[in-house]
Protein backbone atom coordinates (compact mmCIF):
# COMPACT_ATOMS: atom_id res chain seq x y z
CA UNK A 1 0.00 0.00 0.00
CA UNK A 2 1.18 3.31 -1.20
CA UNK A 3 2.45 5.85 1.97
CA UNK A 4 -0.05 8.71 1.78
CA UNK A 5 1.00 12.27 3.02
CA UNK A 6 -1.75 14.02 4.60
CA UNK A 7 -1.85 18.10 5.32
CA UNK A 8 -3.94 18.60 8.21
CA UNK A 9 -4.82 22.66 9.10
CA UNK A 10 -6.34 22.20 12.60
CA UNK A 11 -5.67 24.75 15.20
CA UNK A 12 -8.30 23.09 17.59
CA UNK A 13 -5.69 20.32 19.53
CA UNK A 14 -8.71 17.71 20.22
CA UNK A 15 -9.22 17.37 16.69
CA UNK A 16 -5.85 16.92 16.22
CA UNK A 17 -5.70 14.36 18.26
CA UNK A 18 -8.81 12.71 17.09
CA UNK A 19 -7.51 12.71 13.42
CA UNK A 20 -4.14 11.01 14.66
CA UNK A 21 -5.92 8.23 16.44
CA UNK A 22 -8.82 7.61 13.60
CA UNK A 23 -5.83 7.75 10.99
CA UNK A 24 -3.73 4.84 12.82
CA UNK A 25 -7.04 2.68 13.49
CA UNK A 26 -7.30 2.97 9.48
CA UNK A 27 -4.19 0.90 9.26
CA UNK A 28 -2.87 2.60 6.12
CA UNK A 29 0.65 4.05 5.81
CA UNK A 30 0.70 7.84 6.15
CA UNK A 31 2.86 10.96 6.81
CA UNK A 32 1.00 13.43 8.35
CA UNK A 33 2.61 17.09 8.84
CA UNK A 34 -0.12 19.35 10.95
CA UNK A 35 -0.09 23.26 10.42
CA UNK A 36 -2.39 24.97 13.05
CA UNK A 37 -3.45 27.90 10.85
CA UNK A 38 -2.92 28.68 7.25
CA UNK A 39 0.28 30.45 7.61
CA UNK A 40 2.06 27.67 8.52
CA UNK A 41 0.28 25.51 6.46
CA UNK A 42 1.53 27.38 3.37
CA UNK A 43 5.49 27.46 5.31
CA UNK A 44 5.22 23.83 4.76
CA UNK A 45 4.07 23.53 1.51
CA UNK A 46 6.56 25.85 0.21
CA UNK A 47 9.30 24.20 2.33
CA UNK A 48 8.03 21.01 0.81
CA UNK A 49 8.95 22.81 -2.60
CA UNK A 50 11.93 24.06 -1.76
CA UNK A 51 13.41 20.57 -0.70
CA UNK A 52 11.72 18.88 -2.82
CA UNK A 53 9.94 16.62 -0.44
CA UNK A 54 6.38 15.49 -1.89
CA UNK A 55 4.09 17.21 -1.61
CA UNK A 56 0.49 16.27 0.56
CA UNK A 57 -1.78 14.00 -1.54
CA UNK A 58 -4.63 15.52 0.54
CA UNK A 59 -5.32 18.34 3.00
CA UNK A 60 -7.92 18.51 6.01
CA UNK A 61 -8.15 21.99 6.82
CA UNK A 62 -10.73 23.29 9.02
CA UNK A 63 -12.10 26.95 8.61
CA UNK A 64 -12.14 29.06 11.70
CA UNK A 65 -8.51 29.28 12.94
CA UNK A 66 -6.46 32.00 13.74
CA UNK A 67 -4.04 34.18 11.82
CA UNK A 68 -5.11 32.65 8.53
CA UNK A 69 -8.44 31.47 8.43
CA UNK A 70 -8.92 28.43 5.97
CA UNK A 71 -10.67 30.15 3.00
CA UNK A 72 -7.79 32.92 2.79
CA UNK A 73 -5.42 29.86 2.82
CA UNK A 74 -7.59 28.42 -0.14
CA UNK A 75 -7.14 31.37 -2.10
CA UNK A 76 -3.52 31.80 -1.71
CA UNK A 77 -3.51 27.77 -2.33
CA UNK A 78 -5.52 28.49 -5.64
CA UNK A 79 -3.15 31.11 -6.99
CA UNK A 80 0.00 29.43 -6.70
CA UNK A 81 0.49 27.17 -9.92
CA UNK A 82 2.50 24.36 -8.33
CA UNK A 83 -0.10 23.69 -4.95
CA UNK A 84 -3.37 24.78 -7.07
CA UNK A 85 -4.61 21.16 -7.61
CA UNK A 86 -4.14 20.27 -3.97
CA UNK A 87 -7.14 17.59 -2.99
CA UNK A 88 -8.68 19.78 0.20
CA UNK A 89 -10.94 18.87 2.40
CA UNK A 90 -12.77 21.17 4.50
CA UNK A 91 -13.67 19.74 8.24
CA UNK A 92 -15.30 22.66 10.26
CA UNK A 93 -18.05 23.41 12.65
CA UNK A 94 -19.48 25.66 10.54
CA UNK A 95 -22.75 25.41 8.49
CA UNK A 96 -22.63 28.70 7.17
CA UNK A 97 -23.59 28.35 3.92
CA UNK A 98 -21.62 31.16 2.41
CA UNK A 99 -18.60 29.05 3.36
CA UNK A 100 -19.93 26.50 1.60
CA UNK A 101 -20.02 27.96 -1.45
CA UNK A 102 -17.14 29.86 -1.16
CA UNK A 103 -15.08 26.96 -1.03
CA UNK A 104 -16.62 25.08 -3.63
CA UNK A 105 -15.87 27.86 -5.73
CA UNK A 106 -12.77 27.47 -4.46
CA UNK A 107 -12.53 23.70 -5.32
CA UNK A 108 -12.36 21.83 -2.50
CA UNK A 109 -12.96 18.06 -2.38
CA UNK A 110 -15.67 17.80 -0.09
CA UNK A 111 -17.04 19.80 2.86
CA UNK A 112 -17.76 18.13 6.09
CA UNK A 113 -19.51 19.61 9.43
CA UNK A 114 -17.78 18.42 12.21
CA UNK A 115 -20.05 17.45 14.93
CA UNK A 116 -20.81 19.31 18.30
CA UNK A 117 -21.51 17.37 21.31
CA UNK A 118 -22.50 19.09 24.82
CA UNK A 119 -21.68 17.99 27.80
CA UNK A 120 -19.96 21.15 29.69
CA UNK A 121 -19.51 22.89 26.26
CA UNK A 122 -16.93 20.61 25.34
CA UNK A 123 -16.74 17.86 21.97
CA UNK A 124 -16.91 14.21 23.26
CA UNK A 125 -13.72 12.60 22.32
CA UNK A 126 -15.42 9.48 21.35
CA UNK A 127 -18.23 10.39 18.94
CA UNK A 128 -15.29 12.67 17.32
CA UNK A 129 -13.18 9.90 16.64
CA UNK A 130 -15.84 7.65 15.20
CA UNK A 131 -16.52 10.94 13.25
CA UNK A 132 -13.14 11.00 12.11
CA UNK A 133 -12.72 7.18 11.63
CA UNK A 134 -15.86 7.03 9.03
CA UNK A 135 -14.65 10.40 6.83
CA UNK A 136 -11.10 10.06 6.91
CA UNK A 137 -11.70 6.21 5.61
CA UNK A 138 -13.66 7.50 2.63
CA UNK A 139 -10.79 10.36 2.06
CA UNK A 140 -7.73 8.18 2.05
CA UNK A 141 -9.65 5.08 -0.12
CA UNK A 142 -10.04 7.05 -3.24
CA UNK A 143 -6.34 7.66 -3.03
CA UNK A 144 -5.75 4.31 -3.02
CA UNK A 145 -7.38 3.49 -6.71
Amino acid sequence: MEVRNILLVEDDELDVISVKRSLRKLEHPYNLKTAYNGIEALEVLQQCKTEGNSLPDVILLDLNMPKMNGIEFLKALRQDDELKDLKVFVMTTSGDEADRKTTELLGVSGYLIKPLNFNNNDKRTDSLDGFFQFHLRKIISPLNS
